[in-house]
């Protein structure tokens, strides 16, 4: 299929990645986007789009506000221009941790996100390693949901030998942990469990852990680093209970606050994310963080929802 049926676009979340997706399809890639005075966004696409699949690069991470709604104005414009086919490609969906009520009169903002995206004319949604699958349910188009685990394991298999214990920092990423030791074929999995405090935003404590890690290497895996507050509290508790070394593998790093500080002075020897979010010169520079694309992956998943190839039996390990 020649390249001049689709087309590539991002806006200003994390251009570099879509360049390099780019590059691998060899395919040029266009941001449409810039901004009046006043701050407003305008969106401008020079490429013919008509009957063309249009795929929009665009993880919406901070400031999330003003990504989707590059997002947005993006699909607008590309539907009114008679594009055969819209698929935003987020490999980080800003909103994706509000997916619940969990207290009375709040929204479901992921839900309400999802919406106004497939309400802007976006015809499909890929994402990576989404904060929970039943988002997908949310919206009555496709949905394609990939793993990072796909561009990580290559990595941590170069790392890590095979006596090694992965680990769940809470216990929502039990399933997570269990399917990383199964394909790292590690020693065997624990899990730490902690009290949340729902009425306030990213608060919570270690109380407890169900598995044996003394004398043990410590893989601990999760999909986002926020605040840091978890993965350090638990990296800490398990480095407590005797583990000989703990290390972090994890899909997208927002580091906000004194994230980093906090890794900084952990018990943490390694961490290692992909660059679904673009990483602040301060993540670059950081001695225990190491950064794999996700380039490939996205750049085969495009690949093959433009030639209708099964994206599962490939990429989703």
């Amino acid at each position: 299929m020649a390249n001049e049926d689709f087309i590539l676009l991002t806006g200003r979340s994390n251009p570099e990645l879509a360049e390099s997706i780019g590059k691998i399809l060899k395919t040029e890639v266009t941001c449409p986007i810039s901004s009046f005075s006043d701050g407003e966004i305008r969106v401008r696409i020079k490429p013919n789009l008509r009957r063309r699949i249009v795929f929009l690069i665009q993880p919406t991470s901070y400031p999330v506000n003003d990504h989707i709604m590059e997002l947005v104005l993006m699909a607008d414009a590309a539907k009114r221009a008679s594009a055969a086919e819209i698929i935003a490609v987020i490999p980080y969906f800003g909103y994706q941790r509000q997916d619940r009520k969990e207290m009375s009169r709040v929204p479901i903002s992921a839900s309400a996100v999802s919406s106004l995206l497939i309400n802007s004319g976006i015809d499909r949604i890929l994402t990576i390693d989404i904060h929970s699958e039943q988002m997908e349910g949310s919206i009555k188009q496709p949905w394609d949901n990939l793993y990072a685990s796909y561009s990580l394991l290559p990595i941590l298999k170069k790392r890590y030998p095979k006596n090694f214990i992965v680990a769940a920092p809470d216990k929502g990423g039990v399933l997570q942990a269990v399917g990383y030791a199964k394909l790292l074929e590690a020693e065997g999995i624990a899990f730490a469990y902690k009290m949340r405090e729902i009425s306030l935003n990213d608060v919570s404590s270690t109380l407890g852990m169900i598995g044996e890690v003394k004398g043990k290497d410590v893989l601990l895996v999760d999909d986002i680093i926020d605040t840091a507050g978890t993965i350090v509290h638990a990296a800490n508790f398990i480095k407590e209970k005797g583990a000989r070394s703990v290390r972090v593998a994890a899909t997208h790093g927002v580091f906000a606050g004194d994230a980093l500080k906090k890794i900084e002075d952990s018990a943490i020897e390694e961490m290692v994310i992909t660059d679904t979010i673009k990483p602040r010169d301060e993540v670059l520079n950081n001695k225990k963080i190491s950064i794999v694309t996700v380039a490939p992956l996205l750049a085969e998943a495009i690949r093959r929802i433009r030639t209708g190839e099964s994206i599962s039996k490939a990429l989703i390990l």
